[in-house]
């Protein structure tokens, strides 16, 4: 797989390199050059197949010429060592349940891979000196939620590396804070005074800072990542599989809007995939881009579905080049609308209501979505502050939630300043 910078002035990289980079010298993000459509006798051959078994047969077309492929085999396994249930709530729609992983959220899909891709890259490249910097491999990431907790989790132990998560101060839930915060060792905390759009921001400047990069060895495990994206494909590969026409349209929860370019990338490889929605929340960037055309990011408002609260979503980017810059051929693929605290309130209470189905915030944008299968992208028991008086019932906490809320919490506070994150770095 040979991967591009989007912004087209950086030289072409292979995947592991794209994976140890994280971000383009560029400021671009990473794409395979080309997505080659799989014969459709290929996906015949792979239903009824696991997921577990379809991931490692999508993987081998992925990126088998850069890894042997029993050892991407068993990595794939190793990472991707939970089920993906298909939930039936009746005849015409269907939820996809990615919450089954250890940090119970699907960001753990593209975080325990990208975990174990970096950790075979570094093997690879033995002893001697490293492309930049020297010591142990930093990982950046920065997050709204969820992501904090599945990059830590997959990371933390895992010599040679270590973890920096730059969170908004005050505006994650407490199980998800108590995910990152907790852990110590490798993995430090950052409390930032400001928005998620902050921590994007001082994230990215990290990695366009030359003389920071001269000093560290500095790579990305947000959603920027190639090698993170990826292994979200294979999920909407399985799902689109069990459907039983090509007409499906599949409802994904929208912020950053990694997880729908993943879902195009599988579509494009010939998953029988017809259409998206992406709905999100009152953080309309996308939505309004579907409309008029025209890019205008605003600053993030916080709202119940946290994860998602991005004003500027770095993907786009990442959307725009798979399209050309072609917003009518996106429009054909893709819808995206706004949803308020109220109306995902209201939905949490209606899937309860209707289906006895217990969902968290982020579920709830994916069911107004009205698709005919929609993606479950975090447990409840996360949520639980708003997931409780809309339903009128108290949601059980996972022992490991539990055991994480129990725990001394570890932060290190910065202001929004790029200066004040290169001191700490």
């Amino acid at each position: 797989m040979i991967c591009v910078s989007t912004r087209g002035k950086a030289p072409a990289v292979s995947f592991r390199e794209a994976v140890l980079a994280g971000i383009a010298p560029d400021g671009g993000l990473y794409v395979p050059s080309r997505i080659d459509r799989l014969p459709d006798a290929w996906w015949e051959a792979q239903r009824g197949q696991s997921f577990q078994d379809l991931a490692v047969a999508l993987a081998a077309e992925l990126a088998a010429d850069e890894f042997d492929r029993s050892t991407l085999a068993s990595l794939i396994r190793d990472a991707l060592n939970f089920p993906v249930p298909i939930v039936k709530l009746d005849d015409r729609l269907s939820v996809v349940e990615l919450f089954h992983g250890p940090t119970f959220a699907f960001k753990d899909f593209g975080a325990r891979t990208l975990a174990r891709l970096m950790a075979e890259v570094g093997k690879s490249q033995g002893p001697g000196p490293k492309p930049a910097g020297s010591g142990d491999l930093t990982v950046l990431v920065a997050t709204s939620g969820d992501t904090g907790g599945a990059v830590a989790q997959a990371f933390h132990g895992v010599a040679g590396t270590r973890v920096v998560v730059l969170y908004p101060e005050g505006q994650v839930s407490d199980v998800q804070e108590a995910q990152f915060t907790t852990l110590e060792g490798n993995v430090t905390a950052v409390a930032v005074r400001g928005s998620f759009d902050d921590c994007q921001r001082l994230a990215k400047e990290a990695f366009a800072d030359r003389t920071l990069q001269s000093r560290l060895r500095l790579t990305s495990a947000n959603s920027i990542s190639l090698g993170r994206l990826l292994p979200q494909m294979f999920y909407y590969a399985y799902a689109a599989l069990q459907w039983p026409d090509r007409k499906l349209t599949i409802s994904v929860p929208s912020g950053n809007f990694g997880n729908l370019v993943a879902g195009v990338m599988a579509s494009r490889l010939g998953a029988p995939i017809a259409g998206f929605s992406a709905p999100t929340t009152i953080n309309d960037t996308v939505p309004r881009y579907l409309k008029s055309g025209r890019l205008e990011p605003r600053p993030s408002v916080p709202t119940v579905a946290n994860a998602m609260d991005g004003g500027n979503p770095s993907n786009l980017e990442r959307l725009e080049w798979l399209f050309g810059g072609d917003v009518g051929a996106m429009r054909s693929l893709i819808t995206s609308t706004a949803h308020t605290d109220h109306e995902v309130r209201s939905a949490i209470a209606e899937l309860y209501s209707r289906f006895g189905y217990v969902a968290d915030p982020h579920t709830a944008i994916a069911y107004l979505g009205k698709a005919g299968m929609f993606l479950s992208t975090a447990h409840p028991a996360k949520f639980r502050e708003v997931v409780e008086p809309a339903i009128g019932k108290t949601v059980p906490l996972p022992a490991p939630l539990a055991a994480a809320l129990a725990r001394k919490k570890t932060v290190q506070r910065i202001g929004a300043a790029m200066n004040q994150l290169a001191d700490l770095l």
